[in-house]
């Protein structure tokens, strides 16, 4: 494994820690890294919840590695095929991923943290893409992700003049759902975590697909779309050994036992 991350595994819950001082910045190098270890998270039917968090307390990740852009790493290099970070373009992934975000969460760093599905943060999280300021533009997921969260007028701000933003703020705003002492960040993120390995794998599965399917559609055109057959894990989750599972399981006054199928 790369000296820049730190994977380990408990039960069905992968802890990733990305670990380069001193800002865990991301080159294409450890992007690639990145993204290798999301798609082995993806296809492992044993792991069902992933944690990213950045080593230390200063940075959850400053984003692109400046250096390397100095040295010739272009905007738009080939960062993988999860795309910055290795996840801010994996889009087939359906299953959830916790940002635990201690100190600066920058550029890429934030793009990466709003590419996950729960945000949870240290009261010293601070959010923020200054790319204008670089002469380049939030295009790992910020300009496309922030405007379906924040108000134009607060995504407009934060991307055109690379204002930040604290932890108090972006829980107001609904950008993260915990904020904690720092000590307290990986016991609650690692909470966060189990309560979602509760949770029947193919019914987290089908939520991710049809949020994924129908985020821009209205109401009665997701009713059809979901209802039309095209989807893969809904129809699955329906008709699933698991579905049966649950329902028993609650009669029985017991957990349930899922199998994933």
């Amino acid at each position: 494994m790369s000296e820049s991350l730190h994977v380990s595994r408990n039960g069905h819950i992968l802890e990733i820690i990305l670990d380069r001082p001193k800002a865990n910045a991301i080159d294409a190098k450890t992007s690639f890294e990145m993204g290798d270890v999301f798609i082995k998270f993806r296809d492992d039917p044993e792991l069902r919840v992933a944690i990213i968090v950045g080593a230390g307390e200063r940075f959850f990740s400053a984003g692109w590695d400046l250096k390397a852009a100095a040295e010739g790493e272009a905007p738009d290099a080939d960062f993988g095929p999860g795309g910055f970070a290795g996840l801010t373009e994996l889009f087939n992934l359906d299953k959830p991923v916790i940002a635990a975000v201690n100190g600066y969460a920058f550029g890429g760093g934030f793009e990466l943290a709003l590419a996950a599905d729960m945000i949870v943060c240290s009261q010293n999280a601070s959010f923020a893409v200054p790319e204008t300021k670089l002469g380049i533009v939030p295009d790992s997921g910020g300009m496309l992700r922030l405007p379906k969260i924040l108000p134009p007028a607060i995504a407009n701000e934060m991307m055109m003049t690379g204002r930040q933003m604290g932890a108090e703020e972006a829980l107001r705003w609904g950008i993260v759902n915990r904020v904690v002492e720092s000590g307290q960040l990986m016991d609650t993120a690692r909470e966060l975590a189990h309560q979602l390995a509760l949770s029947a794998p193919l019914a987290v599965a089908a939520i991710k697909e049809i949020y994924r399917e129908t985020g821009e559609m209205s109401v009665e055109e997701g009713y059809r779309h979901i209802r039309s057959g095209k989807l893969k894990n809904y129809p699955s989750v329906l008709h699933s050994e698991d579905a049966l599972e649950g329902p028993k399981a609650f009669a029985e006054k017991r957990d349930p036992v899922w199998k994933g199928k």
